[in-house]
């Protein structure tokens, strides 16, 4: 975290010691509001200290940590298991807590840990303490769970009964990668620690690559600056990215009772509020109660990323002379989507024969079967980019860009919302931010050319496998969050028509989740058809924020449109750090192109190498 009260002010920059200078056996504590200054702490030992761009500071050996109180902040520290614990910067406390029980009191009572809320109408995080497989050992913790399909500990387990037998709690969830061990809050003091434990996979490889085998200080790093710029861990990066949603739009906030004068909990307007709220039957689930017991057929609204390759047929003779192929990535297209985006914060209102108005959120049932769309180019409006071929359901963006278009739009029946927002600007923002700064701290910012960009992105993961990390973490948080919005059943034995977990969520919103897709795909296709228009150049196939083009040469130089004075054209693709903005996906041969679009695959997926979509985890 921040550990300020606002969003408004700079991000501290953050050090921590030396790998070198750091034992292997630590548990990692993160982040960290100092409540009050931390008893017994120290500073330690190291030849140089690692700022949060990864570079060394040449300074001499740090100096005891000054005292800090009241709402001095303290960022990640590290614990090990001969009673220590290391933070960014060098801070060492002692931590003498043999039993999970010990380790909880001693956080809140002794170690000052903690993060500041992000809105001043929202709650302090909890302090979050990643145990190393030689601290979870210490504490009695098995290095595997046995129950691999509910990944918890048994309610016989000793840890467990030594946590209840201390009259403290676990969640539902249990004692599991990500365990929360809380006691009822006194006022407003809240008494809560998270755990994650590193040997059961806490930290995903996909969102956290590395993380799990790095050094615990490097650990400790890795996780302070993500806290910092985005917000304490709260489990997996799609939890903690619709945890900061609602950090940043606390659901309530203080009102006075007109009627008696006191000061109660009342609603926070822009928030998405404390109570679920059922989707319109289109923006539902099959197996949703209010969908599955209404005997809805009237179909569903299916605003998903764009999986699309095209008809080798339509490939001309010109294209398949060029000797490559290149994909380019939109940097996290979803959090650019988001942007200035209206979503609706009330319930959903049915209309018949509305009127189009692009101004207002919901979904509606639109023919669009009639719109021409050149064949070499995917619709605008389906995920596969097949030409739609009779009404169905559509988010505004979606019908919004069909009357960009010059077509006539009709709808026929629709479910729109009277009270609406941009709930997600602040999610946005900090997130644009934490990826702008993060890209800058590994060598690539706004400032450098094309060439130079290229370059800069190139070798930006070797440049500091940390930070590189962090990156990675960042734009997990925005795909899984984005996601979570619409989390569907788990489990074999689940029956539709049963209520499950997500969906008693006040962020269970897969109206809010289309809308953001809707707008990604819309601002896809106006890119594509502007390099059409620009330079005669059509895609050979889009997967999500990946496209792939035919090239005159291996680099994306070769084909992007730039002006005279060599600036690049806008409305096209761009490249550049910035959510939105183009990077190097991969370059293969144009033949290896055409052999995979004739064998049925899609080479967006594959340009990079591997599996785009298992290697990002979707």
């Amino acid at each position: 975290m921040s550990g300020l009260g606002d969003n408004n002010r700079p991000c501290p920059r953050l050090s921590c010691p030396s790998p070198s200078a750091i034992p292997s056996d630590l548990c990692t504590t993160v982040p960290l509001l100092s409540r009050a200054s931390p008893r017994s702490a120290r500073r330690a030992p190291v030849q140089s200290r690692w700022n949060s761009t990864g570079r060394a500071d040449k300074t001499s050996p740090a100096s005891p940590a000054p005292a800090r109180s009241g709402r001095g902040r303290r960022k990640t520290s590290t614990s090990r298991s001969d009673g220590s614990a290391y933070g960014v910067g060098g801070i060492v406390l002692d931590c003498p807590a043999r039993t999970v029980p010990e380790l909880v009191e001693w956080t809140l009572k002794e170690s000052g840990l903690g993060a500041a809320k992000l809105n001043r109408h929202g709650k302090d995080s909890d302090p979050l303490i990643v145990l190393t497989a030689a601290a979870a050992a210490k504490l009695g913790l098995p290095e595997r769970l046995e129950d691999r399909r509910g990944l918890r500990l048994e309610e016989d387990h000793p840890v467990v009964k030594q946590i209840n037998k201390a009259k403290w709690q676990l969640t539902q969830r249990g004692f599991g990668p990500w365990a929360r061990v809380y006691r009822k809050a006194q006022g407003s003091q809240r008494q809560c620690v998270q755990l994650a434990v590193l040997p059961w996979d806490a930290l995903d490889e996909r969102s956290w690559p590395g993380v799990t085998d790095m050094e615990p200080a490097d650990i400790a790093r890795v996780l302070g600056v993500y806290a910092t710029r985005v917000i304490t861990p709260r489990g997996g990066t799609a939890v903690t990215g619709l945890e900061l949603m609602t950090a940043l739009r606390p659901p309530t906030r203080p009102a006075q009772d007109r009627e008696t004068g006191n000061w109660v909990s009342g609603h926070n307007p822009g928030s998405l509020g404390t109570e679920p709220m059922d989707p319109a039957p289109p923006e539902g689930r099959p197996e949703h109660p209010a969908v599955h017991h209404s005997g809805w057929t009237g179909g569903f609204l299916k605003e998903e990323a764009y999986q699309w390759v095209r008809d080798v047929a339509l490939l001309g003779d010109e294209e398949c002379q060029l000797p490559f192929a290149i994909g380019l990535d939109l940097n996290t297209a979803f959090l650019a989507a988001a942007a200035r985006l209206t979503v609706g914060l009330s319930e959903p209102v049915h209309f018949m024969n509305p009127a189009f108005n692009p101004k207002i959120p919901g979904s509606w049932l639109v023919d669009l079967s009639h719109v021409e769309m050149d064949p070499r180019l995917p619709s605008p409006f389906t995920p596969t980019g097949e030409r739609p071929t009779g009404p169905a359901w559509y988010q505004t963006q979606t019908v919004a860009y069909a009357q960009e278009l010059g077509h006539n739009v009709a709808p026929l029946e629709a479910y729109l919302r009277r009270e609406t927002g941009a709930y997600l600007d602040p999610w946005h923002d900090r997130l644009r931010t934490a990826y702008v700064d993060t890209l800058a701290d590994l060598g690539v910012t706004k400032d450098l050319s094309d060439t130079e960009f290229l370059a800069a992105m190139e070798r930006h993961k070797r440049a500091d496998p940390a930070l590189a990390a962090v990156l990675a973490a960042i734009k997990g948080t925005v795909k899984g969050g984005i996601g979570k919005l619409f989390e569907g059943p788990q489990g074999k034995g689940y029956r539709d028509g049963d209520p499950w977990p997500a969906m008693r969520r006040p962020t269970w919103r897969p109206d809010i989740r289309a809308a953001v897709i809707s707008k990604a795909r819309v601002n896809m296709h106006r890119k594509l058809t502007n390099m059409a228009k620009m330079t005669g150049l059509f895609p050979l196939a889009v997967l999500s924020d990946c496209v792939v083009y035919p090239s005159p040469g291996d680099s994306p130089l070769a084909f992007l449109p730039y002006a005279a004075s060599g600036k690049p054209q806008p409305g096209g693709f761009r490249l550049g750090p910035t959510p939105g903005l183009a990077k190097l996906e991969g370059v293969q041969s144009m033949l290896w192109a055409v052999d995979l679009m004739e064998k049925g695959y899609n080479p967006a997926r594959h340009i990079k190498g591997g599996d785009a979509v298992l290697d990002e985890g979707e």
